[in-house]
């Protein structure tokens, strides 16, 4: 992995320094010798991949802009090439394609080091958590692999789409041993079939930090948003009440109070990812700049979620609830000379290699599992399945925590909110964005409201990573613009409809060097 230069002259000494230990100190020496459940316990604490896509995936979706302005640059290769879908050559940076494929199939490979240990025990019963918890961390593993290096999945497509490896077996050079990829179909049947083993014997009490292991309510959250990209919504419903309880609105973030948190260094941040937040459902810790390069510093700024997109389609824009910048509960921060509009989320945390130097490796934080989007899962699965008026009273539950005059909509008031504005173009944008899925949606009620929670779930999860798969899953076409410092669009470049073959983005080249088969891509392209 590649060293880093702390800048020290745009994040302070406390956005340095704070909390570092509390990040860093729970990656034990994975070389050990498993011979009792609590070794298979501890082993299991490196099935949790030390990567994420959420950098990779905000620069590949529509919430990045490129920014034509001469001060103002690409922070490395990686970004440019991600932010232009082209085919990722950078190998060094932690969230490259290179990098997310080791981190999650070295995660795999901890979890069958401990899934073929228990094969050949007698007192098997005694690791039933320890088998649960593995299965369900290859499930996650591969879950997110599927959603950067695949396309989003349907059921007219998924027999023909390309899927990956699903190794069984550890591997002692993990990732690179794996010659048959299989289809999308057969991928989503592994990971539903670990998923389902797992939930059956997970076991939240034996954790000493449940946060950050699948704990019940955190494999029901995984099972909901699982389901809900495999379109079978019913079951996505089932597991997001399992996860969210009978009064979800008691665990939503307490987003007003998050909003008045302090906003140097990583107070924000902190607060955001805390363990003792109840809308925490999974935390997962990870080697990455994105803490540093999503939020109103210099450096990547060509490429980067700006005033243009915030204004007309995220964090400023009007949605059916109002202005969201004056309604909803938080700070949106920028800074004059910088491009980026952001909320403070994500802690930047360096584990030191020289720290004279300033030389180290940044680490974060995401709340990968949370109450308030696993609701959010629920509101579309019934908006999926015409329960309307059960999916509209989700989206008001999360609104009552999420705006600051706890705003509660009608179905008239979303209806008449989107049919009275225009479907989003590159030039004149809107938060309205054609979908296109199958079945057709029904235009009345169904889309207006899918709108809204398209848009909430955008705001909620944004520099997470997760809208990339929403404009997958709805086939809503993206643009590349390059927009001048007054904000205004110079030119559209490029342009990414559905089942573009670069949804799916290029596996690593070693790895295509090894046999595996690539992605298609278009001639054009």
């Amino acid at each position: 992995m590649k060293k880093k230069h702390i800048i020290t002259s745009v994040l302070s000494l406390a956005l340095l320094f704070s909390s570092c230990g509390k990040y860093l100190d729970k990656y034990p020496d994975n070389r050990m010798e498993l011979h009792t459940p609590e070794d298979a316990a501890k082993f299991l604490v490196s099935a949790y991949p030390d990567a994420h896509a959420a950098y990779l995936l905000e620069m590949y979706s529509d919430n990045s802009d490129e920014h034509d302005y001469t001060s103002w640059s690409a922070i490395s290769p990686f970004q440019e090439q991600a932010y232009r879908w082209s085919d990722i050559s950078e190998i060094r940076e932690q969230e490259t394609p290179q990098q997310l494929w080791d981190a999650h199939y070295t995660a795999i490979t901890v979890c069958n080091e401990v899934l073929k240990h228990v094969a050949g025990v007698s007192n098997k019963d005694a690791y039933a958590s320890q088998v649960a918890e593995a299965k369900l961390c290859r499930a996650y593993s591969m879950f997110q692999l599927a959603n950067v290096f695949c396309q989003a999945y349907a059921p007219e497509t998924a027999a023909s789409d390309y899927g990956l490896p699903y190794p069984t077996e550890p591997e002692e050079h993990p990732g690179r041993t794996l010659h048959h990829r299989g289809t999308l179909e057969a991928l989503y049947k592994h990971i539903e079939q670990d998923l389902t083993e797992g939930l059956q014997d997970i076991n939240s009490a034996n954790y000493g930090k449940p946060k950050y292991h699948f704990t019940a309510q955190a494999a029901h959250a995984f099972a909901a948003r699982f389901y809900l990209y495999a379109r079978q919504y019913a079951k996505a419903i089932e597991h997001a009440d399992a996860a969210l309880g009978s009064n979800p609105r008691t665990d939503l973030r307490d987003w007003a109070s998050w909003s008045k948190q302090g906003l140097s260094g990583n107070v924000q941040p902190n607060a955001y990812i805390q363990s003792s937040v109840k809308a925490n459902i999974l935390l997962q810790t990870v080697a990455t700049e994105w803490g540093g390069v999503s939020i109103p510093i210099l450096r990547g700024s060509k490429y980067a979620h700006g005033a243009l997109i915030s204004t007309t389609e995220t964090l400023q824009a009007d949605g059916p609830w109002g202005a969201s910048g004056d309604v909803m509960n938080y700070v949106v921060v920028n800074n004059n000379g910088v491009s980026k509009y952001a909320l403070h989320k994500l802690p930047y945390t360096p584990k030191y290699i020289d720290r004279v130097a300033g030389i180290g490796i940044p680490y974060s934080t995401y709340a990968t599992f949370t109450t308030d989007e696993t609701l959010m899962v629920r509101a579309e699965a019934k908006a999926l399945l015409q329960r309307y008026d059960e999916a509209l009273a989700d989206l008001n539950i999360e609104l009552s925590a999420f705006t600051k005059r706890s705003v509660q909509l009608t179905l008239q008031q979303i209806k008449d909110f989107y049919q009275g504005i225009k479907y989003y173009t590159p030039e004149k944008p809107t938060p309205k964005k054609e979908l296109h899925t199958t079945p057709v949606l029904e235009t009345e009620t169904q889309e207006p409201l899918l709108q809204a929670i398209l848009q909430l779930r955008r705001l909620i999860t944004i520099h997470e990573g997760l809208r990339m798969q929403d404009v997958k899953r709805y086939g809503i076409t993206i643009y590349r613009r390059r927009v001048n410092v007054s904000n205004a669009v110079e030119a559209v470049t490029d342009k990414m409809e559905a089942r573009d073959p670069r949804l799916a983005v290029q596996l690593p080249q070693d790895v295509i060097s090894a046999q595996l088969e690539a992605n298609p891509r278009a001639s054009q392209h």
